[in-house]
């Protein structure tokens, strides 16, 4: 989803980076979980948020909210919320859950929620991606943001319906900052 993201946003000319949040679990523990501890993304840092123009925020989803690492990521943005360092950027959000039903438009309420504090600008999934109400398949999205269920062991990929929506939100969000800019 990330990298389908990145894509939209890219097509919309974009320069695009996408990172990862630093593991918080120990590494005995993340390995006997069954992590991913293997990406091939960078570490995020908190002072790269201050250098882009748009900040897209994706994390799977943990019991209805977004995942402990990405809210202890977020939690250390203190700084720039004082300093009003994100004021006016753009932000989106996008999420994966194991089911159909589990908890993906409070995931992105909640990263949204942390989007707002510091001052940015949300833009989500209008419905020029209509292929958010298909009823023709299990399929992910909300007018919050881009999603997919993931299965419970994550071996359900995202669907080509899911990835043309992930694709549409990071033009739109690239679109809106560009446009902002000018």
């Amino acid at each position: 989803m990330a990298y389908a993201v990145a894509a939209g946003a890219a097509e919309a000319g974009a320069s695009v980076d996408v990172k990862r949040v630093p593991e918080t679990a120990p590494d005995s523990v993340a390995k006997a979980a069954g992590f991913k501890l293997d990406q091939a993304a960078p570490v995020a840092q908190v002072s790269d948020l201050e250098n882009y123009d748009a900040i897209i925020v994706g994390v799977g989803t943990r019991f209805g909210r977004m995942a402990s690492q990405m809210a202890s990521f977020l939690d250390q943005a203190g700084g720039l919320w004082a300093r009003g360092a994100l004021h006016g950027k753009v932000g989106g959000a996008f999420t994966s859950t194991a089911t159909q039903h589990g908890g993906q438009e409070t995931t992105l309420f909640s990263i949204i929620t942390n989007l707002l504090h510091f001052g940015m600008t949300i833009v989500g999934l209008d419905y020029g991606h209509a292929g958010q109400m298909t009823l023709d398949e299990v399929t992910g999205g909300s007018p919050y943001g881009a999603t997919t269920i993931a299965g419970g062991d994550g071996s359900r990929q995202p669907t080509e319906n899911e990835l043309v929506g992930a694709r549409y939100q990071g033009r739109k969000i690239a679109e809106t900052a560009a446009r902002l800019a000018a």
